[in-house]
């Protein structure tokens, strides 16, 4: 085996999830629950968590999804919020992550995660 392939290679992993209302808290939780359920369907650690984008929809404004990430303890991990593109017939008041870590795992191995109504987006996965 090369020597590269014995080090950590770094995966992309997306999830995505919906809420019911523009609400701060609302979005946090569900921002959360996506999280957690990334993390441990791909059983990782904090530490393998290098950087996590955020996009929410334009009809959520009430606060940033990133400090969902804070709530759970990561806290050394590089966050970024944007804004999805307005697309006509786009699902509503989604919120999507992608997650950059480091992971001795095959692509094949990742698990993306859909929750909520975002499951549309994805439903290979389901």
């Amino acid at each position: 085996m090369a020597e590269w392939r014995k080090l950590n290679m770094v995966r992309a992993i997306r999830g995505a999830t919906t809420v019911l209302n523009n609400d701060k808290r609302e979005i946090l939780n569900e921002t959360k629950k996506l999280l957690i359920e990334v993390i441990e369907k791909n059983n990782l650690k904090k530490d393998d968590i290098i950087s996590i984008i955020f996009t929410a929809t334009k009809d959520l404004n009430a606060t940033f999804p990133a400090v969902a990430a804070r709530e759970i303890g990561l806290n050394d991990v590089a966050l970024m919020c944007m804004n999805e593109i307005d697309v006509p017939d786009g699902l509503k008041k989604c919120i999507r992550v992608m997650l950059h870590v480091n992971a001795n795992m095959d692509k094949r191995q990742i698990r993306h995660v859909y929750l909520n109504e975002a499951k549309v987006l994805r439903p290979d996965l389901n």
